[in-house]
């Protein structure tokens, strides 16, 4: 009867002692929450900005104050001003607008014509201008606007017979005035020097 006590405990110090080393080991396999890491956030590409309204700013009629450089990419600091009306008028729920400039000074009459078209997959604007003088259609400058009031618009374009890069950017189009400066750069845009700054207000 002793023996038999004596293996009966012994039997139950193994089971005791086998549950728990089976305990630690289910320990050890599972760590606590805390200590799982944890899948990072993914990050997400900023999604490109929708201009198609840039220009509503525009719409109406405004006071054109513009002044000209003479004879630009020659050296020539002579600039002459000009006054009149500009008006822009929505198309394409605003997608698209055309501008007319019509402004005299002591040189005579500017009669301009501007067309700006969106392109909804590149998310860029388009501008070509006319002059009156001789009807011709200018290569698009090619821009956008930062949503911030500034625009920078550029082409490859000819001038004097030679080839250059044509610069717009417009400024202030927040607030009851805004700006237009062209520049013509003969170096590949190393450098660039201004020939036309329009000024307009209500």
């Amino acid at each position: 009867m002793t023996i038999i006590c004596r293996t009966a405990a012994i039997l139950f110090c193994g089971i005791l002692a086998a549950s728990a080393q089976a305990e630690t080991r289910t320990a050890l396999a599972i760590p606590a929450a805390q200590d799982i890491p944890t899948r990072p956030a993914p990050i997400r590409a900023p999604q490109p900005r929708d201009g198609s309204h840039d220009f509503d700013f525009e719409f109406g009629t405004w006071k054109a104050h513009v002044a000209r450089r003479l004879r630009p990419l020659t050296g020539s600091s002579e600039w002459v001003q000009f006054d009149g009306i500009s008006t822009v008028a929505k198309v394409w729920n605003g997608a698209a607008n055309f501008g007319e400039l019509r402004v005299t000074g002591p040189t005579g009459e500017i009669q301009g014509l501007s067309l700006r078209l969106y392109d909804p997959a590149s998310r860029e604007w388009k501008i070509s201008w006319a002059n009156s003088r001789d009807g011709a259609l200018t290569p698009p400058m090619v821009g956008v606007f930062d949503g911030k009031g500034g625009g920078e618009f550029y082409n490859a374009d000819t001038f004097g017979g030679r080839q250059i890069l044509a610069r717009f950017i417009f400024s202030g189009t927040t607030g009851a005035t805004f700006r237009i400066e062209q520049s013509f750069s003969a170096d590949a845009g190393r450098t660039w020097e201004v020939n036309w700054i329009a000024d307009f207000n209500r």
